[in-house]
């Protein structure tokens, strides 16, 4: 409180030359120390000079019958400035409540009447400081906000760049084709994919859902995407990339946070896939003519929980134009305004029902009838997919 006060300064607007020197002798110790300052004008013009020479003062003092420019006249153009720290206290004869009620309707915020009760304005003044002191922890909150905001912004815009983006990832490629796509719950997630070559016959894949929201979740998903990355670039086998890459998690995980992955590695030439299924929702294989298969588990836990957990492996076998449709719990977990979840029979209808269309529009749809189902209900969680088409 009296760092405060000494960093805002009180401005006394009034004619009366005799003022000046009653109030530096009746304050003079709180002057001596520190913890008012006064500075004075003789009219408005005065007290606006003030203003832009000295813009740490905080409160006005002011008289409202004075020359060149009267109180009622300075309340006017102080309103103009916008500045809600910036408190005005009136000072007016005694029953002239005509002028008063005119300075409150003009920005106000006290009032005192003459002749001057010392005691009194030390009142006002203090109350007066109180509510600056608020009004400007108040505006410093929402400058950090908005920094907070901005920062937010930013590593959303990071995390969307460290995601694939540009579709079809191999226009060369005729034998698979690849869609994906993340929509965060808030500004930044917690879900990722990701995919790469590891040779020109082997295209390895991921999809993962950390615990959690917000910069933490965002946090252990990048570190988590580039992880698997990393480790699955080397060419090694599913479960040695998923072992290893668990390992490291648990010993870097500081919050107990986890994540759940589906990790496979598609031969381009065989169809075939090998997997492992870390504790996520299993992905579905839509065959060529519609058919719709759930891919079996792995009996594999989460990934950063358990340091000394080994991971299975199985494989799966892709026919030309078989899909496998792979996505996070925040499609079938997804609410809408009477709190009904969209579910896996709708999305396992959606599938039965677009199986035919190229995989982007597949995945865009099922985006879009999510969107459709939730109506006017937030979105609770983020909202990621992938689908591969294999062509041979």
């Amino acid at each position: 409180m009296e760092h405060q006060k000494k960093n805002i300064k009180i401005l006394v607007v009034d004619d009366e030359v005799d003022l000046e020197p009653l109030v530096k002798q009746r304050f003079r110790r709180q002057i001596r120390e520190g913890v008012y300052e006064f500075l004075f004008a003789h009219n408005g013009l005065e007290a606006l000079a003030k203003l832009i020479e000295h813009p740490e003062i905080g409160i006005i003092l002011s008289d409202i019958n004075m020359p060149e420019m009267d109180g009622l006249t300075l309340l006017l153009k102080l309103k103009e400035l916008k500045n809600p720290s910036l408190k005005t206290v009136i000072v007016s004869a005694y029953g002239d409540m005509e002028n008063i009620r005119t300075a409150m309707n003009r920005g106000a915020f006290d009032f005192l009447t003459k002749p001057i009760n010392f005691e009194d304005l030390e009142i006002t003044i203090n109350k007066t400081l109180e509510e600056i002191r608020l009004v400007r922890k108040s505006q410093e909150e929402h400058h950090q906000l908005l920094f907070i905001q901005h920062d937010l912004e930013t590593a959303r815009e990071i995390q969307q760049a460290i995601l694939p983006a540009t579709f079809p990832p191999f226009p060369h490629r005729k034998d698979f084709d690849i869609f994906a796509s993340m929509q965060a719950a808030r500004e930044v997630g917690g879900d990722f994919y990701d995919f790469f070559m590891i040779d020109n016959d082997h295209i390895g894949f991921v999809i993962g859902d950390v615990s959690g929201k917000g910069v933490p979740a965002a946090i252990f998903m990048a570190v988590s995407r580039t992880l698997i990355r990393a480790t699955g670039l080397k060419g090694i086998s599913v479960e040695e990339c998923i072992d290893y890459a668990n390992h490291l998690l648990c010993n870097e995980s500081t919050s107990c946070m986890f994540v759940t992955v589906f990790y496979g590695i598609l031969d381009t030439k065989t169809g075939e896939i090998s997997y492992v299924n870390g504790g996520h929702n299993p992905p579905y294989l839509i065959r060529a003519n519609g058919t719709l298969e759930v891919v079996p588990l792995t009996g594999g836990t989460i990934l950063g929980f358990l340091d000394d957990e080994k991971f299975d492996s199985a494989k799966i076998h892709l026919q030309p134009n078989d899909t496998l449709f792979l996505y996070t719990d925040g499609i079938t977990e997804a609410f809408n305004e009477e709190d009904e979840a969209f579910g896996e029979g709708r999305l396992e209808e959606l599938l039965r029902a677009n199986y035919h269309l190229p995989i982007k529009d597949l995945a865009q749809d099922a985006v879009t009838r999510i969107q459709e189902f939730c109506g006017e209900a937030p979105q609770s969680d983020d909202i990621t997919l992938m689908a591969i088409r294999y062509m041979a």
